[in-house]
């Protein structure tokens, strides 16, 4: 009697071993027969080869020291080559600041119906030092409060991270940042001198008013400076530099984009740099204008100021040390005039 059992006459010759099923089925298994072909085929699956194991090592969830099951899950994240901000974000940015103008002019009627402060008229409210500061510090807070909320969902880290906020730079650095800051208060006081701004500017008036120097004092020193720069040197620097390289790179064959940095920060040219520092400056110094009545020799100063500010922030790569540097510029004028009128009490000697 056969103790081999009979080959079907339907099936050829060595089908129906357990090696054939399986590597009909399973044909990525490292049969001995196919080694390069099923290595190709898997790192397909995979997005890239796979290590080496080590001779005879069984991991865990492993069989027989082949890859880890569920490998696809276990694969390094994937970092896109993205510069943050660009110009798109600088334009959402805009737009949350159109959001909390809007609010402040749907909050200005009611203010005035009840006779805030008392104000009640909007001439009034236009040299009052409660509505021009609060309008503003409302305009900045909403627009924070939105940009918290939407930018870490579209950079998919953390705000202060997208923004290159960098804080420990500053602090490392705080000596060195207060020096340029008191070259900019030297720029202003020559600037003074050699082209005076002129006699009684809107802001003038608005620092005679009762009480409104301390409040332009502290306002100076802590809010605007905060968002000033998270606005020009937060968003619209760095996403200028990064337009520039990105218009060079189109239309130089072969050039690729710059690596970035440890932070996922985009690294730019010095050209790239220059341009965007004195684009950024022209606004910067614009929105001051009006306080200055559109002097020429104010209008000069904001933009050399904006300048040191943009090449501090591209200097050491930190936002917190361009906020440094303009609180302590400010902190500066204000306590010369601080002196200058007893204590804020001689405002006629501004």
């Amino acid at each position: 009697m056969r103790e081999t059992p009979e080959q079907s006459p339907h099936e050829p010759e060595g089908s129906g071993t357990p090696d054939a099923d399986a590597r009909e089925f399973w044909p990525l298994e490292p049969w001995p027969s196919q080694p390069a072909a099923v290595e190709e085929a898997r790192a397909e699956m995979v997005g890239g080869p796979l290590p080496a194991a080590e001779p005879g090592l069984v991991t865990e969830g492993s069989v027989d020291g082949d890859a880890p099951l569920f490998e696809s899950f276990t694969q390094p994240e994937v970092v896109r080559h993205t510069r943050i901000p660009h110009l798109g974000h600088v334009a959402l940015l805009v737009g949350l600041l159109l959001i909390g103008v809007l609010a402040d002019g749907l909050a200005m009627p009611v203010a005035l119906h009840y006779k805030l402060f008392g104000i009640a008229n909007a001439d009034q409210a236009s040299t009052d030092i409660h509505y021009t500061l609060g309008g503003e510090g409302l305009i900045y807070l909403i627009a924070f409060a939105g940009a918290l909320q939407i930018f870490p969902l579209l950079w998919h880290r953390r705000f202060f991270l997208g923004v290159a906020w960098r804080g420990a730079t500053a602090v490392r650095l705080s000596g060195l940042l207060v020096g340029a800051a008191f070259v900019c208060f030297l720029l202003a006081l020559v600037n003074g001198w050699l082209m005076p701004g002129p006699e009684n500017a809107p802001i003038d008036k608005i620092f005679r008013a009762p009480g409104a120097a301390w409040l332009l004092f502290g306002f100076g020193v802590t809010i605007a400076p905060f968002f000033e720069e998270l606005v020009f040197r937060g968003f619209l620097l760095p996403s200028l530099c990064t337009a520039c390289d990105w218009i060079s790179e189109r239309f130089t064959p072969g050039k690729q984009p710059r690596p970035l940095d440890d932070d996922g920060q985009p690294r730019w040219s010095m050209t790239a740099m220059v341009i965007a520092s004195a684009i950024t400056s022209l606004p910067f110094a614009g929105m001051h204008a009006a306080q200055t009545g559109y002097s020429l020799g104010p209008f000069l100063l904001l933009i050399c100021v904006s300048l040191v500010l943009c090449g501090v922030r591209l200097g050491t790569r930190s936002l917190a040390a361009s906020v440094v540097v303009h609180a302590s510029y400010n902190f500066m004028l204000f306590s010369f005039m601080l002196w200058g009128t007893g204590g804020f009490r001689h405002l006629e000697n501004m």
